[in-house]
């Protein structure tokens, strides 16, 4: 009887729907997908290629003194820098670390140019903030695995619809960070540059943007660790790297070489956690 009145309306085929819209997307802008699809995956294969030129010892002592003066000339950081980079190197999973790199930097980069200019959007449009949070709230509720399928469907497998899948999940908290960061800016000190003349874009980048530098820098901070959050699922649809290994090694039974390749996603993501905390943090950026 429960099941004839809640039964009471046909299937709403929302599946269907969803399928017909993304096929329909897929042929309608191929004349898009496929270039940057071939062109975004030749600058990141080259990407990738010019990092794993450099040799591994140069590339960690670079890091090592970069880590140096981002943590205030402690040695802290750059210590952990070079033993863990050292380590990843001795178990032969440098190049995997590479490519992990390589995606993690792109998708957060991206993320990032991207995500401030709509979180300032939406700090100076009540309208642009009422449509874009249910929106963000959905992008960071779905579960990750559900951008690989759009992704698969633009943009084939590879490098490249691993980045839009990591640039999707990971762009919210830099759009909301620094939508929150320009609001919480003090009121008097909006005042006294309205006071002294200041136009709209001289306030923002002289006002809004610096004193919201904290909030914003810890929105790059977790949109850079989702973005490493997506190397495994992202290594699903073909994107190299080090989620590629764990991977491999969970369809082999490989208990070693999936924690060996777990171990250097934390590396990385304790290192880039620890550069970017510093950022945020320091005085003189």
């Amino acid at each position: 009887m429960l099941y004839d009145v809640l039964g009471f309306l046909p299937e709403i085929p929302i599946a269907d729907w969803i399928a017909n819209s993304v096929d329909r997307i897929t042929t309608m802008f191929s004349f898009f997908f496929n270039p940057f699809k071939l062109h975004f995956g030749n600058f990141m294969d080259l990407f990738s290629e010019t990092l794993s030129l450099i040799p591994p010892v140069i590339l960690i002592l670079f890091i090592a003194v970069l880590a140096f003066f981002a943590s205030g000339k402690k040695l802290g950081l750059s210590i952990f820098s070079v033993i863990s980079l050292w380590l990843v190197y001795n178990q032969g999973v440098w190049d995997s670390l590479i490519h992990t790199f390589a995606l993690v930097i792109v998708a957060s980069l991206l993320s990032v140019v991207i995500g401030i200019p709509v979180g300032i959007l939406m700090s100076k449009n009540r309208l642009a903030e009422s449509i874009l949070t249910p929106i963000l709230d959905f992008m960071q509720t779905m579960p990750a695995f559900v951008y690989l399928i759009p992704a698969v469907a633009f943009f084939g497998i590879g490098m490249v619809p691993g980045v839009f899948a990591s640039l999707i999940f990971a762009t919210p908290p830099t759009v909301r960070l620094t939508n929150l960061g320009i609001k919480q800016v003090s009121s008097e000190l909006i005042e006294a540059s309205d006071a002294y003349g200041s136009t709209g874009v001289q306030k923002l980048f002289k006002v809004e943007l610096p004193m919201a530098r904290e909030s914003i820098m810890a929105g790059v901070n977790q949109t850079i660790m989702l973005a490493l959050s997506m190397v495994v699922i992202a290594s699903m649809i073909g994107a190299k790297g080090l989620g590629m290994q764990v991977l491999s090694a969970l369809q082999r039974a490989e208990t070693g070489a999936g924690f060996v390749g777990g171990i250097g996603i934390v590396i990385l993501a304790i290192i880039m956690d620890r550069f970017t905390k510093s950022l945020r943090t320091s005085k003189d950026v």
